[in-house]
C-alpha cells in the first residue's frame, strides 16, 4: 500500500531536521560526491579514479620515512576498508604504480612499495586534485582555510573517540 502524501509531511514535520539541505549529513554526502565525480574526470586522462588516487597518495605518504608500509596500516590510517583497499593495490599494481611483496616475518602481511612509475603518476596528479580542490572548495578548502579547520577538528574528535565534535559558530 501506498504512503499517503500527508504522513510523508508529517514525517518531515516531526521526526526530521525538515528539508535534506538542512541536515549537515546529507548536504556532506552530496558536496562528498560532487568533489569525487569532479577528481574522476580531472584524473581519468592520467588513468586514475579518486579512489586509486587516494590509495596512491596515502601509500606514499606512509613510504616517506622508508619504514615498511602494509595494506592494514593503509586501511587504518586512510580509514578505507581493507577489501576495499586491497582491490585499489591490486588495480595499481596491474599499473605498474606499485609492488606488494610478502612480508619476511609473515607471509600473510603484503608491503607497499611505490614503483617509479606510480611517483611519476603522482607527480602528474597530484596539481590535478589540489586544483579540482581549489575549483570546489575555494579558500575556505585551503591550508589554514575555514571549512578544512572545521573538518580537521571534527575529524580529530571522532578519531579520538569523542561523540562529537565542538565546533564555534561564526
Amino acid at each position: 500500500m501506498r504512503a499517503d502524501a500527508s504522513d510523508l509531511r508529517d514525517l518531515f514535520e516531526t521526526a526530521s531536521l525538515g528539508a535534506p539541505e538542512r541536515a549537515v549529513g546529507f548536504v556532506m554526502w552530496r558536496v562528498l560526491h560532487h568533489y569525487v565525480r569532479e577528481v574522476d574526470r580531472a584524473l581519468g586522462a592520467l588513468d586514475l579514479t579518486h579512489l586509486q588516487f587516494t590509495t596512491l597518495a596515502m601509500a606514499a605518504w606512509l613510504g616517506r620515512r622508508d619504514e615498511p608500509t602494509t595494506q592494514a596500516r593503509l586501511a587504518r590510517s586512510a580509514d578505507i576498508h581493507p577489501m576495499q583497499v586491497s582491490h585499489m593495490l591490486k588495480a595499481l599494481e596491474g599499473k605498474g604504480m606499485v609492488a606488494r611483496p610478502r612480508g619476511t616475518s609473515d607471509v600473510r602481511t603484503k608491503h607497499i612499495e611505490l614503483t617509479r612509475a606510480g611517483v611519476a603518476a603522482l607527480r602528474r596528479a597530484m596539481p590535478v586534485v589540489i586544483d579540482v580542490q581549489r575549483r570546489v572548495f575555494g579558500e575556505a578548502g585551503r591550508p589554514g582555510g575555514d571549512l578544512l579547520s572545521t573538518l580537521v577538528r571534527v575529524d580529530e574528535a571522532l578519531r579520538s573517540g569523542q561523540e562529537r565534535a565542538e565546533i564555534p559558530s561564526q
